[in-house]
């Protein structure tokens, strides 16, 4: 029981998840930011050397092509082809940048640019001193065979993958840095629980037995209404205790199914509480049709204290608790200030409390989520701020 209690305290709760989710989407989208600037950076580097490396080679083709168009210049018009090479092509411009003649594959040129890339192709331009047949810029072209961007994209999803996953282990080493002082604090505050449940058990258990065997009708009004405070004082810390009791010694223990009387047990709970809603002149409205299903009547208490106790607590004065129960469903409607939208995804959270001066551990909705998960039922909730709450729970089949 010990180790499956160390586990449920290790759980994320949504807050904690939230928390975690948007470090990690941070940090993921700094690390993927990170390598995708050092990729560009490795393939300009990449992609100068590869100029540098065929910078030695055009220039020679350039000298060579300049050499030839020097003969065909002189023998000028006896002799009017163009010289060509198998290893290269080229294009002459005049002084305007004007095109005399192409064998280019691109006649795009850059003539701000001594080489670059285009279309696949490398183009180096050289700009000649003597002006043969009105050649003022000479551009060699060369096919790009692709393996330095092969190579290059080859590095960049080897080494970028392997930095992903070292970062990716490095962030979760300091995601969990980052909930450990989160972690630490419902650790600390589950044990004091544990240790408070211990301490409550026995005057809590002699305090409610006594107020049991105390006859009213002998008393004055005054005794009377000063014993109805100390009974409301004393369930309200009977339902506290009975949560923190289920939360950390009995929501391990095996369940006891058996078919239930919805309609009866609620009842009965109502009638618990009637005195905690009458000091706040709180009526109910009970609209219930005869349903069974079948559960653990303990975990049925426990969802059904905690839908109750929570509609009294913040409900306004003189507000009203409406409880529908029909097949497949059960109701629990309050007239009270309501919740926030942006608050609604963490009502089910353990320590949650939106509302701090209403006390408690917020402790009870937790109980309720996790029993109604336990048993594959769906819980709905509907707030308006201003007007009240209302806690839906949902089931397949009524037995």
């Amino acid at each position: 029981m010990s180790a499956s209690r160390n586990r449920a305290t290790n759980s994320l709760l949504k807050s904690e998840k939230q928390s975690l989710y948007r470090f990690l989407a941070l940090y993921i989208a700094m690390v993927v930011f990170g390598i995708a600037v050092l990729s560009v950076y490795y393939y300009e580097s990449q992609k100068q050397l590869m100029f540098s490396n065929q910078r030695a080679e055009m220039s020679q083709y350039a000298y060579i092509q300049a050499k030839r168009l020097k003969v065909l210049h002189h023998f000028f018009p006896e002799r009017t082809t163009y010289p060509r090479d198998p290893r290269f092509t080229s294009a002459i411009y005049d002084i305007e940048k004007q095109r005399i003649f192409s064998l280019n594959k691109v006649n795009d040129t850059h003539f701000n640019e001594e080489i670059y890339l285009i279309d696949g192709y490398i183009h180096f331009v050289k700009s000649l001193d003597t002006f043969y047949l009105g050649t003022r810029y000479l551009v060699i072209e060369l096919k790009d065979d692709g393996k330095w961007l092969a190579q290059i994209w080859e590095r960049i999803a080897i080494y970028g993958s392997a930095a992903f996953v070292f970062f990716m282990l490095f962030g979760l080493y300091l995601a969990k840095l980052f909930l450990k002082p989160m972690r630490d604090s419902i650790m600390l505050l589950d044990r004091f629980i544990k240790d408070t449940t211990h301490e409550l058990n026995t005057p809590l258990s002699a305090i409610l037995a006594n107020i049991e065997m105390m006859d009213k009708d002998v008393m004055v009004e005054k005794n009377r209404k000063k014993l109805e405070r100390i009974t409301i004082a004393a369930k309200t810390v009977s339902v506290l205790y009975k949560d923190l009791t289920y939360l950390v010694l009995e929501q391990e223990k095996k369940n006891e199914d058996e078919r239930l009387r919805l309609k009866n047990i609620i009842e009965d709970r109502v009638e618990y509480f009637d005195v905690l809603a009458r000091s706040k002149q709180i009526s109910f409205v009970l609209k219930l049709e005869d349903v069974t299903l079948v559960m653990d009547r303990r975990k049925c208490i426990r969802v059904l204290d905690n839908l109750i106790s929570n509609a009294i607590k913040y409900n306004r004065r003189n507000g009203t608790i409406e409880i529908t129960l029909k097949e497949g469903s059960l109701c629990v409607k309050d007239t009270g200030r309501g919740i926030a939208p942006d608050k609604l995804p963490f009502m089910f959270d353990r320590y949650i409390r939106f509302d701090k001066s209403q006390g408690g551990f917020g402790v009870g909705l937790s109980i309720v989520r996790k029993i109604v998960d336990e048993y594959g039922f769906k819980i709905d909730v509907k707030s308006i701020e201003g007007e009240g709450t209302s806690m839906i729970i949902e089931w397949k089949d009524s037995l």
